[in-house]
């Protein structure tokens, strides 16, 4: 989606969203023009229904998809655009190729943290690194680029039935018999031992799971777009232009229906939980699970994160900032340099040690 521009009431200028406010703000005569709130509550839609009926009814936004050839970021730009800059690491994009029709969010979280506040965190991180290239933390001292961005997610609510079989481990003592040698003499002794009784088992558990959180972005790094959680979902607000005036807003690489597959598995980690909580005993085993889903509804919103890139040894690194907790996560690299200077001072304590010691024996 491209982002949104708003005329100021008061010297026409473009406003952008102030973070942390519910308005608009001049960047020019700082007037600052209020955001209309919605009254109407966040709607959670019908999983099965909205993909067999609803979906061609549903509103959506035309945008083209274009990679970024400096980081290899996946985003979307609006169709009558011909070119722009990547979001992601700033370097330039023509956009060519097809457009594609996308869903448009119901919610989103706005941004809280300011640019200032989010490079603030981004250099207490890079501070914070071991063993960090002397490089990383000149950019990090440096007016280095950072980029607001929504992120588009998926959220699901399901109740879910799970039939197990297993097998259920009781531990029990017993008295075993050994020899040993004694002062050369072979003697007999008896020690406890813990043993284990397995016992086939089966059941039956339900779970009930509401916003299962699913990345819907294949440009970020999954791993640490993860550990940028928890997420405030419940000061969600109804989706509004406005709130994207200033910043870019990412469209879905990941459907709704693979979304839910991803979600399958993060609700597998608590079903399997809650059948080995029903098998009880000291120890299980769970052979097969089968596990339906109903009242399946979902979301699709939009995140805020601070998105800042680094070139090292031609390699891009992204590092991200939650937009809403200042939380930093993001790749990095490691100076060789530094590490081999540390083995080697490690290995000469070592060897100094060595020779204290044997000068003392």
């Amino acid at each position: 989606m491209q982002e949104k521009q708003f005329p100021c009431k008061q010297c026409g200028a473009k406003l952008k969203f102030d973070p942390g406010s519910k308005s608009l703000k001049c960047p020019y005569c700082q007037a600052e023009n209020a955001i209309p709130q919605a009254a109407e509550d966040i709607q959670e839609l019908d999983f099965r229904s909205f993909l067999s009926v609803a979906a061609g009814k549903e509103e959506t936004s035309e945008n083209r998809t274009v990679k970024c050839t400096s980081c290899a970021a996946e985003l979307t730009v609006d169709a009558k655009i011909a070119s722009t800059e990547c979001a992601f690491c700033g370097a330039p994009i023509v956009s060519e190729g097809g457009s594609t029709k996308a869903i448009k969010p119901k919610a989103l979280l706005p941004f809280k943290i300011a640019h200032d506040e989010a490079r603030s965190s981004f250099r207490k991180w890079i501070g914070s690194l071991w063993f960090a290239p002397g490089k990383l933390k000149e950019y990090a001292r440096a007016d280095s680029r950072m980029n607001g961005v929504y992120v588009p997610y998926w959220t699901y609510d399901s109740d879910t039935t799970s039939h197990y079989t297993g097998e259920r481990g009781e531990d029990y003592w017993t008295t075993e018999t050994y020899t040993t040698t004694e002062n050369g003499k072979t003697v007999t002794k008896t020690r406890s031992v813990k043993k284990t009784r397995w016992f086939p088992v089966s059941g039956v558990v339900w779970n009930r799971f509401d916003d299962v959180l699913v990345l819907a972005s294949e440009s970020l790094p999954k791993k640490y777009a993860e550990r940028l959680e928890p997420w405030d979902l419940k000061n969600l607000v109804p989706y509004g232009d406005e709130y994207l005036s200033g910043f870019r807003a990412e469209s879905y690489q990941v459907d709704l229906a693979q979304g839910f597959e991803r979600a399958k598995a993060i609700m597998d980690d608590r079903i399997r939980e809650s059948v080995r909580a029903d098998i009880g005993g000291d120890h299980q085993r769970i052979h097969s699970v089968r596990t339906r889903y109903d009242k399946i509804t979902f979301k699709h919103i939009l995140l805020p994160i601070w998105i800042s890139a680094y070139r090292y040894a031609n390699k891009v690194y992204r590092f991200l900032v939650n937009a809403r907790t200042g939380e930093v996560q993001g790749e990095r690299p490691w100076s060789i340099i530094k590490i081999l200077l540390a083995v080697l001072a490690a290995a000469a304590v070592v060897a100094g040690a060595v020779v204290v010691f044997t000068q003392f024996q």
